[in-house]
């Protein structure tokens, strides 16, 4: 229904709908020393290392391919959001595309990767996906995610889906 108008034409026109949540699509650990960590997973377990970034102590595995899910493992103290326990819910494109909307109408404040306030959704160029967060009561860090079918584009960073 979305797939070709723009994210604000979409919002303005669609009722309030609930999420159509497909399943649980990411799931986050800290970790006490990341090499040692990315070892067993890929190494032993059998992951496909998707992405690493020694600055900020951080790598993603896709856990049965890109469409499928994804681990992520943070370094003690590196996590977004102050995060204690976060996942992610994989949904479609007119879903994502209605998350704003139906957050903020079931007064839920919609939050970027770095739990700041978000008019839009945003887009992980390096995976790339559609995603915005939120916290449940307890401040656990949730998300809604939709994996794009394009090619990866790293050098976007996260950046609001209007701009993608």
């Amino acid at each position: 229904m979305c797939d070709s108008i723009t994210f604000v034409e979409c919002t303005t026109m669609t009722s309030l709908q609930k999420p159509t949540i497909s399943g649980v699509y990411e799931t986050h650990l800290p970790v006490r020393d990341l090499d040692t960590s990315i070892a067993f997973y890929r190494d032993r377990i059998g992951l496909e290392l998707a992405y690493r970034n020694d600055d900020r102590d951080l790598a993603f595995f896709w856990v049965g391919g890109k469409d499928q899910g994804m681990l992520g493992l943070w370094g003690a103290g590196t996590a977004p959001l102050g995060m204690v326990l976060h996942f992610a819910f994989r949904v479609d494109r007119e879903t994502m595309l209605n998350s704003q909307s139906f957050l903020k109408q079931s007064g839920i404040a919609p939050l970027g990767i770095n739990g700041e306030p978000v008019e839009e959704p945003v887009v992980i160029g390096w995976m790339p996906a559609i995603s915005i967060y939120f916290k449940d009561p307890d401040g656990h860090s949730i998300e809604m995610i939709h994996v794009l079918d394009e090619p990866s584009r790293p050098d976007f960073g996260v950046r609001p889906l209007s701009t993608w």
